[in-house]
């Protein structure tokens, strides 16, 4: 997902020079084109900060499953 928005940042981040190379530095698209940047930065901000953190536990089971401390035992 990351790298798809990432993908459409730098689309609109390329499409936004362009308009503002035509239009003007000063001009109304110029200034919406760049809106649309930084919405999709904020965007993807956000989605990052919501993901759920890992504990040290985790992490580490995450790359030594088979430790006596990360088994899962059902009931």
């Amino acid at each position: 997902m990351s790298d798809n928005i990432d993908t459409k940042i730098e689309q609109e981040r390329e499409q936004a020079r362009a308009v503002c190379d035509l239009e003007g530095a000063n001009s109304a698209d110029c200034a919406a084109a760049w809106d649309v940047v930084e919405e999709l930065q904020a965007d993807k901000s956000h989605k990052q900060q919501s993901a759920p953190k890992k504990n040290s536990l985790e992490l580490y089971c995450d790359s030594t499953p088979e430790a006596p401390e990360c088994r899962v035992y059902d009931d």
